[in-house]
């Protein structure tokens, strides 16, 4: 997990096409911790909701064999239960509870040693991929993390992971779904794409997976 780089999904554990498992440690020291807050070091809210909505984001990506690119569209009953500090190690699910008419929506969770850390319904926009090089990242960062089906795949360029590598170089764009320099994750990108609030529907791949 590289927070500045919205790069939340480590791996996949589990997927059956209705549901995902993923792991996350969040790390001991970045920068987004010198702000938030100093001495006191917290995962901010909005990145636990990227790391759900990138879970549900993969979600959608395994379903559709990376046909298409899930943006967030809209994150309801969000809560948030208990603190998530550095070195903490998450396990994300979502489940799928609505797939058709351009949208998906999933009920997702983080839970770190038997505890519920948060909660939210998440609502994906699916749409085409809106460039050849996102569609090759998004296939490489697959493989890495591990989604059924796809290892092994000669992609290009890895949102989550190659924004690590080369977004060194080029700050993330936060806010939308959108991604780091360097590509960002389903949700991250979806993120972005949930900036652009598509009509009630949803997304989430959330959004890319954010």
């Amino acid at each position: 997990m590289r927070l500045e780089y919205f790069l939340m999904v480590d791996r996949v554990v589990a997927f059956d096409g209705e549901t995902i498992a993923a792991e996350s440690t969040v790390p001991d020291a970045s920068p987004v911790f010198e702000g938030h807050f100093p001495g006191h070091p917290l995962v901010p809210g909005v990145l636990l909701v990227e790391t759900m909505a990138q879970a549900a984001g993969w979600l959608v990506l395994g379903r559709n064999g990376l046909t298409a690119m899930p943006f967030l569209a809209s994150v309801k009953e969000a809560k948030f239960r208990r603190f998530v500090g550095p070195g903490a190690r998450l396990a994300i699910t979502a489940r799928l509870t609505h797939d058709g008419s351009g949208y998906a929506v999933a009920a997702t969770r983080i839970e770190s040693g038997g505890q519920r850390l948060c909660d939210a319904e998440i609502m994906l926009r699916i749409s085409p991929f809106p460039a050849p090089e996102l569609e090759a990242a998004m296939r490489q960062r697959a493989a890495q993390i591990g989604l059924p089906g796809v290892v092994g795949l000669a992609g290009p360029s890895d949102l989550l992971g190659q924004a690590g590598q080369s977004a060194a170089a080029t700050p993330p764009v936060a806010a939308g779904p959108t991604a780091p320099a360097s590509a960002p994750e389903p949700a991250a990108v979806a993120a972005a794409g949930a900036s652009a609030r598509p009509a009630p529907a949803a997304d989430g791949a959330l959004e890319g997976l954010a």
